[in-house]
């Protein structure tokens, strides 16, 4: 389990079976990372949607296994090659919102956009974290908001 302490001592557990979502830009030029936040945008909706209802891990990887053509079909509006990988996979050491998330190999669901030298966006699918990224959150609402969902779901 990993433990997140934010700057006023709230203490957050991430588990280590958590289920997290990345997309790796071709590279960091403007139009590259343009892309990559593009579909974000068209994928968070679909995503969400898709696993609105689930309640589990299980349920999730399900879903995300059954709407794998969604996904596709996004990102095949782009110019890019991509890769998409299911498994386990290297996320690099995150600081966000004050939180640090430990470097490692994570259950994950990975877009990779042509050669994937740019920099990433990444969240957490389950529990849902990626639901509660608002950018307008202050660090203590965004702590708060993800101990509430991990307790919900673990």
């Amino acid at each position: 389990i990993l433990l997140l302490v934010n700057k006023n001592d709230t203490k957050v557990l991430i588990p280590d079976n958590a289920i997290r979502f990345r997309i790796i830009a071709n590279s960091n030029s403007i139009e590259d990372q343009k892309e990559k936040i593009e579909i974000r945008n068209e994928l968070e909706p679909i995503i969400a949607d898709i696993l609105n209802n689930s309640k589990s891990k299980e349920e999730t990887k399900n879903e995300i296994d059954l709407n794998m053509n969604k996904i596709n079909n996004v990102i095949n509006k782009y110019d890019s090659n991509y890769n998409i990988n299911y498994g386990l996979n290297y996320f690099p050491e995150k600081n966000y919102k004050g939180v640090t998330y430990k470097a490692g190999n994570y259950e994950s669901l990975v877009v990779t956009l042509g050669d994937g030298l740019g920099d990433n966006w990444w969240c957490v699918l389950f529990p849902p974290l990626c639901m509660i990224e608002a950018e307008d959150s202050t660090d203590v609402e965004y702590t708060t908001m993800a101990k509430t969902l991990i307790d919900k779901y673990f």
